[in-house]
C-alpha cells in the first residue's frame, strides 16, 4: 500500500512554492490546463495556486517515508502502552475491591481449605508447609494500609502508560521523553524478574521495551544526543525536501485542486 496517497486521500494534496529557484523547478510544473505544483506528501502534481509560499526551510513537514514509517512505530508503541494501562488500572480497581471484600475472602478461603483436609491425608500434603498457602494467607491479613499502598502503586502506573500513550500516539515530544524515562525505570525490575524466574513473556517485554527506549533516543534525538531537538526538526525538513525531489525524477498525475 502507497501510505502516502492514503493519506492524501484523506487529508487532502500539500502543496508549496519555495523561494529557491532549485526547488522551485522541481516541484513546479506547467500544462496546458495551467500550472501545478507537486504534494510535497505524494509527489502528485496539483493543479491550482500552491497552498503556502517562502523559504525552503518554511515548508511544512508532513508525515512520509521516513517520518510515516516513525509515526507508525510510535502509534504502534502507544497501542502497546495503552493496553498495558488498562489491565494495570484493572488491577488497581480490583485491589481495592478486594481490600473490602477481604474479611470474607478470608473466611472463605480458610472453610475451604479445612473441608479438603481429608484429601490432602490421602495424598500425604502438609498444608502448614506449603509456602503458597501461606502466601495466600499473609496475602488475605494485609493491612488495609498495604492493600491502598499497592492500588495506588497499580493506578498511577497504569495513569502513567495511558499518559505515555497519549503523547506518543498524537506524536508530541513530550511523550517520547515520557516514554523513555518511564521505560527505563522499570528495565532495572525486569531484569530482576528475570534473575528470580526467566519466561519468554518477561523477556520479549524486556527486549521490546530496551528496543523503545534506544529507538527513541536515537530517532528523536532526545536529551542533546546526536544535536538533540534542533538538529532533530532540520533533519525533518531536509528529509522532506530530499524526498520530494527524489520523487520528481518518477513520473507523477496531474491531479485537479
Amino acid at each position: 500500500m502507497e501510505w502516502n496517497l492514503r493519506t492524501c486521500a484523506r487529508k487532502g494534496h500539500v502543496t508549496y512554492a519555495p523561494d529557491e529557484d532549485d526547488y522551485r523547478a522541481r516541484l513546479e510544473a506547467t500544462t496546458p490546463l495551467g500550472d501545478a505544483w507537486r504534494c510535497l506528501r505524494c509527489g502528485t502534481y496539483v493543479l491550482g495556486d500552491p497552498h503556502g509560499r517562502g523559504p525552503a526551510d518554511d515548508a511544512p513537514v508532513l508525515l512520509r517515508g521516513k517520518a510515516l514509517r516513525s509515526a507508525f512505530i510510535l502509534r504502534a508503541l502507544a497501542i502497546e502502552r495503552w493496553v498495558r494501562g488498562v489491565v494495570l488500572v484493572l488491577l488497581g480497581v480490583a485491589v481495592l475491591r478486594l481490600e473490602s471484600t477481604r474479611v470474607s475472602l478470608k473466611e472463605l478461603f480458610r472453610r475451604d481449605l479445612k473441608s479438603l483436609d481429608p484429601f490432602f491425608r490421602q495424598i500425604h500434603f502438609n498444608v502448614d508447609d506449603s509456602s503458597t498457602i501461606h502466601s495466600v494467607e499473609k496475602f488475605l491479613d494485609a493491612k488495609p494500609s498495604t492493600y491502598h499502598l499497592i492500588a495506588a502503586g497499580l493506578l498511577l502506573y497504569g495513569a502513567l502508560q495511558l499518559a505515555e500513550g497519549i503523547g506518543l500516539w498524537s506524536l508530541k515530544r513530550w511523550g517520547e521523553y515520557v516514554a523513555v524515562v518511564g521505560t527505563t525505570l522499570f528495565v532495572p525490575l525486569e531484569v530482576y524478574e528475570l534473575t528470580e524466574k526467566v519466561s519468554w513473556l518477561k523477556l520479549v517485554v524486556l527486549i521490546v521495551n530496551v528496543a523503545a527506549v534506544i529507538y527513541l533516543l536515537l530517532s528523536k534525538r532526545l536529551f542533546g544526543i546526536r544535536g538533540g531537538h534542533r538538529a532533530y526538526e532540520a533533519s525533518l525538513h531536509e528529509a522532506s525536501l530530499l524526498e520530494v525531489e527524489a520523487s520528481s525524477a518518477q513520473p507523477a498525475a496531474v491531479t485537479q485542486s
